[in-house]
């Protein structure tokens, strides 16, 4: 097993926010994988972040972005649990971050719950349609990707990040979820532009 160095360990602790002992652990349990160790860390948050996820979020932030011709502009209201976490700096950066994302990615919904089953359904025929020519027994696969695919486009959660395309907005708000240990969500948002009903 290579030896887990004091670098690496800073180095993996910079890149998560995790504490030095849960790093060093980690680091040792994916034997000095960084690769490894952050997907470890990953599915370690997802999992403590879903069992905050009852928690009531009840403090949080107003954040408003303006775009520099001041012809379109995002408010967004991102949800924590405590008013010590929403005076947080890398709470308001989360804020600051997800208000551009909308503002450059346009998504139609926060979560897929969100999203009407008549839409859904409206979806779902039109890519089943859109595959009509396949075998029968692969119609449903192809439609369900391609349901997901639009789901990416769509929906919040699932876009991928436009400040760093490896991570989903979903990555980004557990990784600060994980750090404050509170259950932050966002609780909605609305795009305006100017001389358009959006």
């Amino acid at each position: 097993m290579p030896e887990i160095t004091a670098q690496a360990v800073n180095a993996f602790r910079k890149q998560t926010g995790l504490g030095l002992m849960e790093c060093k652990a980690l680091l040792k349990e994916a034997n000095g994988d960084l690769h490894k160790a952050e997907t470890l860390a990953r599915e370690r948050g997802l999992k403590k972040a879903e069992l905050r996820a009852g928690r009531a979020a009840k403090a949080g932030r107003i954040e408003v972005y303006i775009h520099h011709d001041a012809k379109s502009g995002v408010m967004i209201e991102l949800n924590c649990e405590t008013d010590f976490v929403a005076r947080n700096e890398e709470f308001k950066q989360l804020a600051k971050d997800l208000a551009l994302h909308i503002m450059a990615a346009n998504p139609l919904y926060v979560r897929r719950e969100d999203v009407p089953e008549e839409v859904v359904a409206e979806q779902k025929r039109i890519f089943l349609a859109q595959v009509a020519e396949k075998p029968q027994n692969i119609q449903e696969k192809i439609a369900e990707g391609k349901l997901n695919a639009w789901y990416a486009e769509a929906v919040l959660l699932d876009q991928k990040f436009v400040k760093d395309e490896t991570k989903s907005i979903r990555d980004v708000i557990l990784a600060v979820n994980s750090r404050t240990g509170e259950n932050i969500s966002v609780a909605r948002f609305a795009r305006f532009v100017v001389g358009s009903s959006q």
